[in-house]
């Protein structure tokens, strides 16, 4: 008779309890610290932030939230809203985050799509919802959090701070399972209607140890993390749950944090870990040029939305010694996919090889498999050259969105999740996103990449923002056209760029002309808004048309 030899290991559930009850008793002198305007950085404990943790979760209990419960938040980023993250998924329910900067129709919509039952709300931002309150029926009850000093609570609601202090604690936790769900999060719905996505116990547990290995993010006990990334974007891309995990120091922004708030909380805080989209990173570089603020505690700045143009990589470096890092991923990937690392080879390379390197948007995390394929489904080689869309599967990837069955064509038959991100691999393994598919240019037959163009432009001395756009052409179908900010104080005539591109272009490439814009339109999240250029410049004539 033959001994088993499988399933002999216990079945431990991945949840989210285990890193919340290690954080309570390892890290319970570490410290948590919230930005309020016009006041000193509110500080306290993570044994505070355990013990209100408890009480909020006996409160939502006590309100009658249930497992599978959503539990919205329309908030800032704040230690309230980190209780928040946490309360919801431990007891059973599942934390919904709503961006603050999305119409009232996109949010009446998702509400009602997610079935939220409460909604926990700042107050400087409540009144955006306001409007549609009477559109909402799942929702119950709505909680105001006081986020500023002389912020007030409209009659009739509930305050945060009277909740937690009239709810009895929890003794402890319910049994979930790791399949369980734990958040949620809605894409930003550029074309049709927002689509959820529902994070599992297990996606997040595992994500959360691949975000703090040394090869990926390398978060640690020993880091001081300022999460700029809003908390309602995809989980903050789950810093704050891979930060309670370690134990580090935790600096939340605060509401509306302009880049001199940052500048000042790195340097006062000597801050070391930090991420948010390239816009944030223009606007701070400008700041410390100007102003001398000191960022040099930061070992890594993340770098996610969209790609950080290797002049302002660079000069993040030789000015101020701070190494930016590349990450690519999805609110559909939980959201980590990429991450920019420099194998241990490359560092006898040149900098302008590993520069190349460190431009792309990285290999492929552990946990996450990568391909990309044409138009018929065929997987491309990894050589640098071959384009097609990138794909991707994984522990922590989307397996279908939340009551959605219209968007079945997201996924492939042999189980791999289609991103609409068109990219190349090289052979070393590094991701080059060259475009979003709908953001391609495809002019006489040549596919242009918008992204390559912009990066150029963004390396002109008196550039400070560029985005490319196609604009309809009578005998090309299609042809570039540059959206260009100059940095303040300077002038740029459109000449200066078209001549600044042309020995780095082919001439089919080359923009047919160059528009001068105050600003580019930002998304909700900070991306450059691509669609708001092409509704702007859809009546553009060419000039040799």
């Amino acid at each position: 008779m033959s001994v088993p030899l499988d399933d002999l290991m216990m079945h431990y559930p991945l949840t989210l309890t285990h890193f919340f009850e290690r954080s309570r008793r390892l890290w319970a002198k570490k410290t948590l610290a919230t930005r309020v305007p016009g006041q000193p950085l509110h500080r306290y404990t993570y044994a505070d932030f355990a013990a209100r943790t408890m009480r909020l979760a006996g409160a939502l209990a006590a309100l009658g939230i249930r497992k599978g419960d959503r539990v919205a938040t329309f908030a800032w980023n704040s230690h309230r809203h980190l209780e928040l993250y946490w309360a919801a998924p431990l007891m059973g329910g599942v934390l919904h985050t709503l961006n603050i900067r999305l119409s009232p129709q996109d949010l009446t919509f998702i509400v009602n799509h997610a079935g939220d039952s409460i909604i926990f709300a700042d107050a400087s931002v409540w009144p955006v919802l306001a409007g549609v309150r009477d559109q909402l029926p799942t929702v119950r009850r709505i909680v105001i959090m006081r986020d500023t000093h002389e912020a007030t609570v409209p009659a009739g609601f509930t305050e945060y701070e009277a909740l937690l202090k009239d709810a009895a604690p929890v003794t402890g936790w319910p049994a979930l399972d790791e399949t369980d769900a734990a958040g949620m999060c809605y894409t930003s719905g550029t074309t049709g209607n927002p689509k959820g996505v529902v994070y599992t116990h297990r996606a997040m547990f595992l994500h959360c140890l691949a975000q703090s290995m040394a090869d990926q993010f390398g978060i640690s006990e020993d880091d001081t993390v300022l999460h700029i990334v809003p908390m309602f974007h995809a989980n903050s891309w789950c810093i704050p749950f891979t930060g309670v995990m370690v134990g580090a120091t935790q600096i939340f922004a605060g509401p509306n944090p302009q880049p001199r708030d940052i500048c000042e909380i790195i340097q006062n805080e000597k801050v070391t870990f930090t991420g948010a989209v390239p816009t944030v990173w223009i606007a701070v570089k400008e700041l410390c040029e100007t102003e001398g603020w000191d960022i040099s505690s930061l070992r890594t700045i993340a770098i996610g939305g969209s790609a950080a143009p290797k002049h302002l990589q660079m000069a993040y470096a030789k000015q101020f010694g701070v190494r930016m890092s590349h990450a690519w991923g999805m609110t559909e990937m939980t959201p980590l996919g990429t991450v920019t690392r420099l194998k241990s080879y490359m560092q006898d390379w040149s900098e302008e090889q590993q520069y190349d390197v460190r431009v792309r948007v990285g290999y492929p995390s552990v946990g996450v498999d990568a391909r990309i394929v044409d138009d018929a489904g065929t997987e491309l080689p990894w050589d640098g050259v071959s384009m097609g869309e990138l794909q991707v599967r994984g522990p922590w990837v989307v397996g279908a969105y939340y009551n959605n069955p219209e968007a079945a064509d997201r996924f492939t038959r042999d189980g791999w999740f289609r991103t609409g991100d068109v990219a190349t691999i090289d052979a070393e393994g590094y991701v080059q996103i060259t475009d979003r598919t709908k953001d391609l240019i495809k002019s006489g037959g040549e596919w242009i990449s918008s992204v390559d163009v912009e990066n150029m432009i963004m390396s002109h001395p008196k550039v400070l923002e560029a985005a490319v756009i196609a604009v309809p052409h009578p005998k090309w179908v299609e042809r570039p056209l540059a959206c260009v900010v100059p940095k303040p104080g300077t002038t740029l005539a459109p000449a200066e760029i078209l001549d600044f591109l042309r020995p780095q272009l082919a001439k089919w490439a080359l923009p047919d002309e160059v528009a001068i814009v105050e600003a580019v339109p930002k998304t909700s999240v900070g991306k450059f808004d691509k669609k708001v250029l092409r509704e702007r410049f859809k009546d553009w004539t060419p000039k040799d048309a």
